[in-house]
């Protein structure tokens, strides 16, 4: 018996121990902050050098380059984290240290300087690698004799997610619109600082926790599979012990095709922005940066085939399927980070955002709401656990206090700022808010229809995330219809754009938060930190495609229509959405009774 998870378990909140809520709190702080400074870059970087609150007046196309590799970067850092955890840190030592290096990135940002603005995003992706994979690691050994409530665990945490993501995009876009860029970067530094102080002052709380790096070789069962079978022991013993060593030759797979997909991330901006190139070749036509890219990927698909038939038959089917899922997980990233790049452009730039009359008195209503009910429920369970920690913890409730004290005034501040003009004029960034709003709503709503016997399978639940993802599209489409070719501007409602997100988070709860779930049931425990990787790689891949193919903007708008381009958007996810449902029997048996 495991005497530190016992003693967390002594004191709960809502049925949880508060080891959970200060990794909640800690995760929304990180999340406040990342997604604060990630929407603002691309209105940054291509905000008019002459203007109320200049920007760098970078094309749209250089921007989004340099956005899409800095976004592949942030899946791809994550599997060295998580690796020099399991070595060398453990967990909640990788997620100080994570925090620090992104304290220490904003505030290089803040300064808005280039060379401090490069350094900045070189910060956060090294600290985002040691932040990221490490923070979920300790809820799982948090809850490893509590299995039953592992899903309502996460479930809370995930909230933690969105809720820093929501108040992060609202806030920290806020001050940067209104204010200056500065500030909006700066704020979200001020609670990245605060994030890490709180869950630092807290962390004799968990014990041994997450303190040293696991040794254990655990057998994992599968839903269906009869555990009293010795066959089935039998096998499940064979995976979990077959140490399926890299060969040399995986290890020169691996060397090459990391090589090649860091030299293309890095050189796609440097052609773009930059002027010059890395691989000065061309190859059958193909630029030298497209030759090296589709070379990583083959070496990368032929180390992949490779493990994987190394294994027994049952869970090579199993990796199989893992890896279709994969690649349609690459085409849903791709099309929806359109979210951060080519729709805040949308929102910045073809949106009517001027609100007046009733209009902008039920705005001003509705936006209060949504922000402080929020506020107000999660205010409460930090008064739930000061009640129960304070003698234990008391300067990280001090912290946590502060952190609150000052978001509380922040959203004030800002609804008395916009209650008292009869017109109003909707923050571009506000729009990003929308996507966790709607999690948050409809999350339970499609937790139950999973529970319930009418759950579709996986390849259905793809298959409806990347329809209903195209869907969004086609109504920012047929928004977007009437805009003439080439327009920098245009007036279009803002209803399209609500729309717009409320189809895509719809999808999204139908694939994204699925996807480690069923890699963690399909795939043997020798593997699954490999799998883990294909599936962060998968992420990367779609981030910088959705940022290469966002960049296409100014180009397809031009010469077509910024309809067209939107139009494209929509085919593409739906017609890969059929593809999936076309596979279902065949995921079906190669998923050997998972569900």
């Amino acid at each position: 018996m495991n005497t530190d998870i016992e003693n967390l378990f002594k004191d709960t909140v809502l049925g949880h121990p508060i080891g959970l809520f200060i990794l909640f709190f800690t995760e929304m702080w990180e999340r406040f902050s990342f997604y604060g400074m990630r929407i603002l870059l691309i209105l940054f970087l291509t905000a008019p050098l002459v203007s109320d609150n200049p920007g760098w007046d970078w094309p749209r196309e250089h921007a989004l380059s340099l956005i899409g590799t800095y976004a592949s970067l942030l899946y791809l850092t994550p599997i060295i984290g998580g690796w020099i955890a399991d070595k060398w840190t453990g967990y909640r030592m990788a997620v100080v240290i994570g925090c620090i290096i992104m304290t220490l990135g904003h505030a290089a940002m803040a300064l808005e300087t280039t060379m401090s603005f490069y350094l900045g995003l070189a910060l956060l992706v090294l600290g985002t690698g040691f932040f990221k994979p490490n923070i979920t690691s300790i809820i799982s050994e948090m809850y490893k004799t509590r299995e039953s409530k592992k899903d309502g665990a996460y479930t809370i945490f995930y909230m933690g997610v969105n809720a820093g993501a929501f108040f992060g995009m609202m806030l920290c876009g806020y001050l940067a619109e209104n204010y200056g860029w500065a500030y909006g970067f700066g704020l979200a530094g001020i609670f990245m600082l605060l994030g890490m102080l709180q869950f630092l002052l807290a962390h004799k709380i968990f014990g041994k926790i997450g303190a040293a790096p696991s040794k254990k070789i655990d057998v994992v069962f599968h839903e269906g599979e009869d555990v009293t079978d010795p066959e089935v022991i039998k096998e499940e013993v064979e995976v979990a012990s077959k140490l399926n060593p890299f060969i040399t030759f995986d290890k020169i797979l691996i060397a090459l095709s990391s090589v090649g997909g860091l030299i293309y991330l890095f050189n796609d901006p440097i052609e773009k922005i930059g002027g010059s190139t890395m691989l000065p070749f061309e190859f059958m036509g193909m630029s030298g940066s497209n030759v090296v890219v589709i070379a990583a990927l083959v070496l990368f698909l032929i180390l992949l085939i490779m493990r994987i038939s190394r294994y027994i038959p049952i869970v090579r089917d199993r990796l199989v399927a893992v890896s279709i899922f994969a690649l349609f997980t690459v085409f849903f990233f791709a099309f929806f980070e359109q979210s951060l790049g080519s729709m805040t452009l949308f929102a910045s730039d073809y949106t009517n955002r001027d609100l007046t009359g009733n209009t902008a008195t039920i705005f001003k209503i509705v936006d209060g709401l949504l922000t402080t009910i929020p506020l107000i429920i999660i205010t409460y369970v930090i008064f739930l656990i000061f009640k129960k920690t304070f003698t234990k913890i008391g300067a990280s409730n001090i912290v946590l206090a502060i952190a609150f004290l000052g978001l509380w005034i922040l959203v004030i501040y800002r609804i008395y700022d916009k209650s008292f003009s009869e017109e109003l004029k909707v923050d571009a960034t506000w729009f990003g808010i929308l996507n966790s709003f709607f999690i948050i709503t409809l999350a339970p709503i499609f937790s139950k229809w999973w529970e319930s016997k009418y759950n579709p399978s996986a390849a259905m639940k793809y298959a409806l995330g990347l329809v209903l993802l195209g869907v969004g599209f086609a109504v920012l489409a047929y928004g977007a219809s009437d805009i003439p070719s080439g327009a920098q501007t245009a007036s279009v409602s803002m209803i399209f754009l609500i729309l717009a997100y409320l189809f895509h988070t719809m999808g999204e709860l139908c694939l994204s938060p699925l996807g480690l779930s069923y890699l963690s049931k399909l795939v043997p425990a020798r593997m699954i930190g490999f799998m883990f990787g294909v599936w962060y790689l998968a992420i990367a891949v779609g981030q910088k495609l959705a940022n290469t193919m966002g960049g296409m903007i100014d180009k397809i708008s031009a010469e077509y229509s910024l309809g067209t381009f939107f139009l494209i958007f929509a085919v593409i996810p739906i017609a890969v959405g059929f593809v999936s449902m076309v596979l279902n029997p065949v995921l079906k048996k190669l998923m050997h009774g998972v569900r």
